[in-house]
Protein backbone atom coordinates (compact mmCIF):
# COMPACT_ATOMS: atom_id res chain seq x y z
CA UNK A 1 0.00 0.00 0.00
CA UNK A 2 1.37 3.27 -1.04
CA UNK A 3 2.12 5.88 1.97
CA UNK A 4 0.58 9.31 1.95
CA UNK A 5 2.10 12.34 4.55
CA UNK A 6 -0.43 14.67 5.32
CA UNK A 7 1.22 17.47 6.79
CA UNK A 8 -0.90 20.61 8.14
CA UNK A 9 -0.82 21.86 11.70
CA UNK A 10 -4.76 22.47 11.50
CA UNK A 11 -5.94 18.93 13.60
CA UNK A 12 -9.56 19.69 11.19
CA UNK A 13 -7.87 19.65 8.48
CA UNK A 14 -5.45 16.30 8.99
CA UNK A 15 -8.33 14.56 10.14
CA UNK A 16 -10.34 15.16 6.91
CA UNK A 17 -7.68 13.97 4.74
CA UNK A 18 -7.00 10.54 6.79
CA UNK A 19 -10.52 9.93 6.40
CA UNK A 20 -10.57 10.84 2.71
CA UNK A 21 -7.65 8.70 1.94
CA UNK A 22 -7.57 6.01 4.28
CA UNK A 23 -9.39 3.01 2.76
CA UNK A 24 -6.85 3.28 -0.23
CA UNK A 25 -3.54 4.89 1.24
CA UNK A 26 -1.33 3.85 4.13
CA UNK A 27 -2.12 7.80 5.81
CA UNK A 28 0.65 9.52 7.90
CA UNK A 29 -0.86 12.64 9.61
CA UNK A 30 2.27 15.08 10.82
CA UNK A 31 1.28 18.43 12.87
CA UNK A 32 4.68 20.40 11.04
CA UNK A 33 7.14 19.98 8.68
CA UNK A 34 10.29 19.57 10.87
CA UNK A 35 8.32 16.48 12.68
CA UNK A 36 7.82 15.52 8.34
CA UNK A 37 11.57 15.46 8.00
CA UNK A 38 11.91 13.52 11.13
CA UNK A 39 9.75 11.49 9.64
CA UNK A 40 11.33 10.65 6.61
CA UNK A 41 14.60 9.65 8.40
CA UNK A 42 12.78 5.98 8.56
CA UNK A 43 9.74 5.79 6.27
CA UNK A 44 9.95 7.49 2.22
CA UNK A 45 6.31 8.40 1.43
CA UNK A 46 4.81 8.07 -1.94
CA UNK A 47 3.74 11.66 -2.10
CA UNK A 48 3.51 14.49 0.35
CA UNK A 49 0.23 16.68 1.14
CA UNK A 50 2.15 19.73 2.22
CA UNK A 51 0.37 22.96 4.20
CA UNK A 52 1.95 26.22 2.99
CA UNK A 53 1.44 28.47 6.05
CA UNK A 54 2.92 27.02 8.73
CA UNK A 55 4.85 27.59 11.89
CA UNK A 56 8.59 26.91 12.89
CA UNK A 57 8.94 25.95 9.12
CA UNK A 58 6.61 27.38 6.56
CA UNK A 59 6.01 24.66 2.94
CA UNK A 60 8.10 26.49 1.33
CA UNK A 61 11.42 25.87 3.23
CA UNK A 62 10.24 22.52 3.60
CA UNK A 63 9.78 22.04 -0.12
CA UNK A 64 13.23 23.96 -0.97
CA UNK A 65 15.05 21.13 1.50
CA UNK A 66 13.36 17.81 0.05
CA UNK A 67 14.13 18.96 -3.05
CA UNK A 68 17.87 19.59 -1.98
CA UNK A 69 18.32 15.95 -1.48
CA UNK A 70 18.57 13.23 -3.79
CA UNK A 71 16.75 10.46 -1.85
CA UNK A 72 13.56 12.91 -1.40
CA UNK A 73 13.71 14.82 -4.08
CA UNK A 74 11.80 12.99 -6.53
CA UNK A 75 8.84 12.41 -4.18
CA UNK A 76 5.98 14.77 -5.42
CA UNK A 77 4.60 17.44 -3.33
CA UNK A 78 1.51 18.67 -3.55
CA UNK A 79 0.95 21.96 -1.42
CA UNK A 80 -2.51 22.26 0.51
CA UNK A 81 -3.40 25.79 1.05
CA UNK A 82 -6.04 28.94 1.36
CA UNK A 83 -4.04 30.98 -0.47
CA UNK A 84 -5.03 31.94 -4.03
CA UNK A 85 -2.11 34.47 -4.59
CA UNK A 86 -0.63 34.08 -7.90
CA UNK A 87 2.99 34.95 -6.90
CA UNK A 88 2.60 31.91 -4.64
CA UNK A 89 1.67 29.80 -7.31
CA UNK A 90 4.84 30.76 -9.75
CA UNK A 91 7.28 30.38 -6.55
CA UNK A 92 5.62 26.46 -5.51
CA UNK A 93 5.93 25.41 -9.29
CA UNK A 94 9.74 26.97 -9.55
CA UNK A 95 10.91 24.82 -6.13
CA UNK A 96 9.01 21.66 -7.37
CA UNK A 97 5.39 21.37 -6.33
CA UNK A 98 3.28 19.42 -8.67
CA UNK A 99 -0.13 20.68 -8.12
CA UNK A 100 -2.16 23.07 -5.12
CA UNK A 101 -5.24 21.89 -3.86
CA UNK A 102 -6.57 24.87 -2.04
CA UNK A 103 -8.27 24.11 1.25
CA UNK A 104 -11.50 23.27 2.48
CA UNK A 105 -10.98 20.75 0.04
CA UNK A 106 -13.83 17.78 -0.61
CA UNK A 107 -12.39 14.22 -0.29
CA UNK A 108 -13.77 13.29 -4.41
CA UNK A 109 -11.03 16.39 -4.89
CA UNK A 110 -8.76 14.99 -2.83
CA UNK A 111 -8.46 11.48 -3.92
CA UNK A 112 -8.50 12.18 -7.47
CA UNK A 113 -5.99 14.44 -7.46
CA UNK A 114 -3.89 11.93 -5.44
CA UNK A 115 -4.51 9.48 -7.78
CA UNK A 116 -3.80 11.43 -11.07
CA UNK A 117 0.06 11.99 -9.42
CA UNK A 118 0.66 9.03 -8.36
CA UNK A 119 -0.39 7.48 -11.71
CA UNK A 120 1.46 9.86 -13.10
CA UNK A 121 4.58 9.70 -10.61
CA UNK A 122 4.38 5.60 -11.21
CA UNK A 123 4.48 6.21 -15.23
CA UNK A 124 7.71 8.28 -14.85
CA UNK A 125 9.64 5.81 -12.71
CA UNK A 126 8.45 2.95 -15.26
CA UNK A 127 9.66 4.95 -17.90
CA UNK A 128 12.89 6.34 -16.67
CA UNK A 129 13.60 2.60 -15.37
CA UNK A 130 13.59 1.41 -19.27
CA UNK A 131 15.73 3.85 -20.06
CA UNK A 132 18.37 2.93 -17.65
CA UNK A 133 17.80 -0.99 -18.95
CA UNK A 134 17.91 0.39 -22.76
CA UNK A 135 21.82 2.38 -21.77
CA UNK A 136 22.90 -0.32 -19.94
CA UNK A 137 22.35 -2.60 -22.80
CA UNK A 138 23.91 0.25 -25.39
CA UNK A 139 26.44 0.34 -22.70
CA UNK A 140 27.43 -3.19 -22.95
CA UNK A 141 27.06 -3.79 -26.59
CA UNK A 142 29.32 -0.69 -26.73
CA UNK A 143 32.36 -2.05 -24.46
CA UNK A 144 31.98 -5.42 -26.52
CA UNK A 145 32.52 -3.76 -29.40
CA UNK A 146 35.43 -1.86 -27.86
CA UNK A 147 36.92 -5.26 -26.42
CA UNK A 148 36.41 -7.48 -29.98
CA UNK A 149 38.17 -4.05 -32.15
CA UNK A 150 40.86 -3.76 -29.34
CA UNK A 151 41.53 -7.05 -29.29
CA UNK A 152 41.43 -7.55 -33.29
CA UNK A 153 44.32 -4.82 -32.89
CA UNK A 154 46.36 -6.74 -30.43
CA UNK A 155 46.16 -9.77 -32.07
CA UNK A 156 47.82 -8.77 -35.07
CA UNK A 157 50.63 -6.65 -33.07
CA UNK A 158 52.41 -10.12 -31.65
CA UNK A 159 54.79 -7.56 -29.60
CA UNK A 160 52.80 -5.68 -27.13
CA UNK A 161 50.38 -8.26 -25.64
CA UNK A 162 48.47 -7.22 -22.85
CA UNK A 163 49.18 -3.45 -23.77
CA UNK A 164 45.75 -2.06 -23.87
CA UNK A 165 44.02 -3.91 -21.13
CA UNK A 166 47.55 -2.37 -19.01
CA UNK A 167 47.20 1.29 -20.37
CA UNK A 168 43.76 1.10 -19.69
CA UNK A 169 44.39 0.11 -15.88
CA UNK A 170 47.08 2.98 -15.93
CA UNK A 171 44.75 5.56 -17.15
CA UNK A 172 42.02 4.57 -14.64
CA UNK A 173 44.98 5.17 -11.49
CA UNK A 174 46.01 7.85 -13.10
CA UNK A 175 42.36 9.27 -13.66
CA UNK A 176 41.87 8.78 -9.68
CA UNK A 177 45.30 10.33 -8.70
CA UNK A 178 44.84 13.43 -10.16
CA UNK A 179 41.12 14.11 -9.25
CA UNK A 180 42.68 13.29 -5.85
CA UNK A 181 45.21 15.79 -6.30
CA UNK A 182 43.06 18.20 -8.17
CA UNK A 183 44.91 17.99 -11.56
CA UNK A 184 43.27 19.22 -14.27
CA UNK A 185 40.39 17.46 -11.98
CA UNK A 186 37.70 20.00 -13.43
CA UNK A 187 38.17 18.86 -16.83
CA UNK A 188 38.46 15.47 -15.96
CA UNK A 189 35.10 15.39 -14.20
CA UNK A 190 33.35 16.99 -16.61
CA UNK A 191 33.79 13.83 -18.18
CA UNK A 192 32.20 10.33 -18.24
CA UNK A 193 35.10 8.43 -16.12
CA UNK A 194 33.90 5.28 -17.48
CA UNK A 195 33.72 5.86 -21.14
CA UNK A 196 36.50 7.93 -20.86
CA UNK A 197 38.66 4.58 -19.89
CA UNK A 198 36.87 2.15 -21.91
CA UNK A 199 37.37 4.43 -24.87
CA UNK A 200 41.09 4.62 -23.95
CA UNK A 201 41.16 0.42 -25.34
CA UNK A 202 41.08 2.63 -28.92
CA UNK A 203 44.38 4.25 -28.94
CA UNK A 204 46.12 1.97 -31.10
CA UNK A 205 43.06 1.34 -33.32
CA UNK A 206 45.08 2.27 -36.39
CA UNK A 207 47.59 -0.10 -36.10
CA UNK A 208 44.68 -1.63 -38.39
CA UNK A 209 46.40 -0.22 -40.84
CA UNK A 210 50.05 -1.03 -40.36
CA UNK A 211 51.43 -3.97 -42.30
CA UNK A 212 52.38 -7.18 -40.15
CA UNK A 213 56.08 -6.89 -41.62
CA UNK A 214 56.28 -3.19 -39.83
CA UNK A 215 53.98 -3.98 -37.07
CA UNK A 216 55.50 -7.52 -36.30
CA UNK A 217 59.54 -6.67 -37.43
CA UNK A 218 61.50 -8.61 -34.52
CA UNK A 219 64.01 -5.62 -34.70
CA UNK A 220 64.63 -1.85 -34.43
CA UNK A 221 62.48 0.14 -37.50
CA UNK A 222 64.09 1.99 -40.53
CA UNK A 223 63.84 5.13 -40.73
CA UNK A 224 61.26 4.84 -42.86
CA UNK A 225 59.75 1.86 -41.26
CA UNK A 226 58.96 3.84 -38.30
CA UNK A 227 57.73 7.20 -40.91
CA UNK A 228 54.82 4.64 -41.93
CA UNK A 229 54.44 3.26 -37.59
CA UNK A 230 53.79 6.93 -37.04
CA UNK A 231 50.43 6.72 -39.08
CA UNK A 232 49.27 4.74 -37.20
CA UNK A 233 47.77 8.03 -35.23
CA UNK A 234 46.31 9.57 -37.98
CA UNK A 235 44.72 6.46 -38.98
CA UNK A 236 42.93 5.97 -35.78
CA UNK A 237 41.50 9.24 -35.77
CA UNK A 238 40.73 8.41 -40.01
CA UNK A 239 38.79 5.32 -38.52
CA UNK A 240 36.94 6.60 -35.62
CA UNK A 241 35.88 9.40 -37.78
CA UNK A 242 34.10 6.76 -39.83
CA UNK A 243 32.63 5.38 -37.27
CA UNK A 244 31.33 8.76 -35.77
CA UNK A 245 29.79 9.76 -39.40
CA UNK A 246 27.74 6.76 -39.32
CA UNK A 247 26.67 6.87 -35.55
CA UNK A 248 26.91 10.11 -34.16
CA UNK A 249 29.78 12.33 -32.29
CA UNK A 250 29.02 10.15 -28.96
CA UNK A 251 31.66 11.04 -26.03
CA UNK A 252 32.32 7.78 -25.91
CA UNK A 253 34.13 8.41 -29.74
CA UNK A 254 35.09 11.75 -29.02
CA UNK A 255 37.43 10.07 -26.63
CA UNK A 256 38.82 7.47 -28.35
CA UNK A 257 39.72 9.55 -31.25
CA UNK A 258 41.60 12.00 -29.21
CA UNK A 259 43.50 9.49 -27.62
CA UNK A 260 44.17 7.47 -30.84
CA UNK A 261 45.28 11.22 -32.43
CA UNK A 262 47.47 12.88 -29.64
CA UNK A 263 49.21 10.23 -27.16
CA UNK A 264 52.13 10.35 -28.98
CA UNK A 265 52.33 14.19 -29.10
CA UNK A 266 55.21 15.67 -26.74
CA UNK A 267 54.39 18.51 -24.05
CA UNK A 268 57.91 20.72 -26.05
CA UNK A 269 56.17 20.35 -29.56
CA UNK A 270 58.94 17.12 -30.63
CA UNK A 271 56.08 14.71 -31.05
CA UNK A 272 54.30 13.24 -33.67
CA UNK A 273 51.81 13.80 -35.60
CA UNK A 274 50.69 17.62 -35.54
CA UNK A 275 53.67 18.41 -33.41
CA UNK A 276 51.62 20.23 -30.98
CA UNK A 277 53.08 22.39 -27.24
CA UNK A 278 51.70 21.96 -24.07
CA UNK A 279 48.27 22.44 -23.25
CA UNK A 280 47.41 22.51 -27.06
CA UNK A 281 47.54 18.77 -26.76
CA UNK A 282 44.10 17.06 -25.40
CA UNK A 283 44.13 16.27 -22.41
CA UNK A 284 43.53 12.50 -23.17
CA UNK A 285 47.19 12.58 -25.46
CA UNK A 286 48.41 13.79 -22.53
CA UNK A 287 47.47 11.42 -19.88
CA UNK A 288 47.92 8.77 -22.02
CA UNK A 289 51.17 9.42 -22.82
CA UNK A 290 52.41 8.28 -19.37
CA UNK A 291 50.58 4.85 -19.83
CA UNK A 292 51.94 3.90 -23.39
CA UNK A 293 55.88 4.59 -22.51
CA UNK A 294 55.45 3.55 -19.01
CA UNK A 295 54.06 -0.07 -20.53
CA UNK A 296 56.60 0.42 -23.18
CA UNK A 297 59.26 0.75 -20.59
CA UNK A 298 58.70 -1.80 -18.44
CA UNK A 299 57.68 -4.78 -21.73
CA UNK A 300 60.52 -6.69 -23.40
CA UNK A 301 60.81 -5.99 -26.59
CA UNK A 302 63.01 -8.38 -29.63
CA UNK A 303 65.47 -5.34 -29.71
CA UNK A 304 65.67 -4.53 -25.55
CA UNK A 305 65.01 -6.02 -22.30
CA UNK A 306 62.28 -5.06 -20.03
CA UNK A 307 63.18 -1.94 -17.59
CA UNK A 308 62.34 -2.16 -14.18
CA UNK A 309 59.35 -0.22 -12.61
CA UNK A 310 61.85 1.85 -11.12
CA UNK A 311 63.93 2.60 -14.06
CA UNK A 312 60.86 3.14 -16.27
CA UNK A 313 59.47 5.99 -13.85
CA UNK A 314 63.17 7.70 -13.75
CA UNK A 315 63.32 7.87 -17.52
CA UNK A 316 59.56 9.65 -17.62
CA UNK A 317 60.25 11.99 -14.37
CA UNK A 318 63.68 12.79 -16.29
CA UNK A 319 61.59 13.74 -19.47
CA UNK A 320 59.00 15.87 -17.49
CA UNK A 321 58.31 19.19 -18.89
CA UNK A 322 59.84 18.35 -22.44
CA UNK A 323 57.92 14.54 -23.41
CA UNK A 324 55.63 14.87 -20.84
CA UNK A 325 52.69 17.19 -18.89
CA UNK A 326 55.03 18.29 -15.44
CA UNK A 327 51.51 18.65 -13.43
CA UNK A 328 50.77 15.20 -14.35
CA UNK A 329 54.09 13.66 -13.80
CA UNK A 330 54.27 14.79 -10.39
CA UNK A 331 50.89 12.72 -9.83
CA UNK A 332 52.39 9.85 -11.64
CA UNK A 333 55.43 9.53 -9.59
CA UNK A 334 53.30 9.71 -6.51
CA UNK A 335 51.17 6.73 -8.41
CA UNK A 336 53.95 4.93 -8.75
CA UNK A 337 53.86 1.82 -7.10
CA UNK A 338 49.86 1.46 -7.89
CA UNK A 339 51.35 1.49 -11.64
CA UNK A 340 53.98 -1.48 -10.86
CA UNK A 341 51.22 -3.21 -9.17
CA UNK A 342 49.26 -3.97 -12.19
CA UNK A 343 52.18 -5.79 -14.48
CA UNK A 344 53.14 -7.76 -11.04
Amino acid sequence: MQTIFVVDDSDTNLAMAKEALKDHYRVMTLPSAVRMLNMMERITPDLILLDIEMPEMDGFEALNLLKSTEKHAGIPVVFLTSMTDAAIEVRGFQLGVVDFITKPFTAPVLLNRIRTHLSIDELIRERTMQLQEKTIQLQTLQNGLVFVLADMVENRDQITGGHIERTAAYLQILTEEMIAKEVHAAELLDMDLDLLISSARLHDVGKIAISDAILNKPGRLTEEEFATMKTHTTAGVRIIDQIINRTGNVEFLRNAKLFAGFHHENWNGQGYPHGLVGTAIPLQGRMMAFADVYDALISERPYKKALSSDEAVSIILENAGRQFDPMIAKVFFEARDRFAAIKG
